[in-house]
């Protein structure tokens, strides 16, 4: 869940972009950014604390995303001046959604215990599209062995369970009222 500020950023970034028509590059190196601060709980850590200087945040940054958008680039020295810099996975996150609703993308997430395959990965698309009455939809994947078997689909704010696991504590329950 993104705050207040990290979507008021995010908009800024992306009319910023949108006037330079660099919205693509921005998009691309947004997703970057989260996936990055996702992976390294090290350079979240760096982000978040009182202690470290500024301009220790501003280098570690830079070195991390050197080859970036300037636009992206003047976001992060924004950040870091602002000392709002435990933000940016934030702005990321509401850069690659408001990015997505311009465009009219519909991303579907899917969690099962194994990789999909491609004609299964197909069919769950097509379903998608069908649902939501979009022509473009994003499937991103997840994969959780605990799942045991079956999928997680989740469309905005509608989810659907059909994992194993699922039925397996419905189960139980249902067992337990019994008892």
């Amino acid at each position: 869940m993104s705050s207040r500020a990290a979507i008021r950023y995010a908009k800024a970034i992306l009319d910023q972009a949108k006037e330079k028509g660099t919205e693509e590059v921005v998009f691309g190196n947004m997703k970057s950014i989260d996936a990055t601060l996702n992976a390294s709980k090290e350079l979240r850590s760096v982000l978040k604390s009182p202690v470290i200087k500024p301009e220790d945040k501003r280098a570690s940054l830079k070195a991390a995303f050197a080859d970036y958008d300037p636009s992206t680039l003047s976001l992060i020295d924004l950040l870091v001046d602002k000392k709002r810099s435990a933000l940016l996975g934030q702005v990321a996150q509401s850069y690659v959604s408001l990015y997505n609703e311009s465009k009219g993308i519909v991303v579907a997430q899917v969690t099962t215990a194994v990789e999909l395959d491609a004609s299964l990965e197909a069919k769950i698309l097509a379903k998608v599209k069908e649902l939501t009455n979009s022509s473009e939809v994003t499937l991103e994947q997840h994969i959780d062995p605990s799942l045991i078997g079956g999928f997680i689909l989740r469309v905005g704010d509608v989810q659907y369970d059909a994992s194993v696991a699922n039925q397996l504590v419905s189960v139980q329950k249902e067992f337990s009222k019994r008892l």
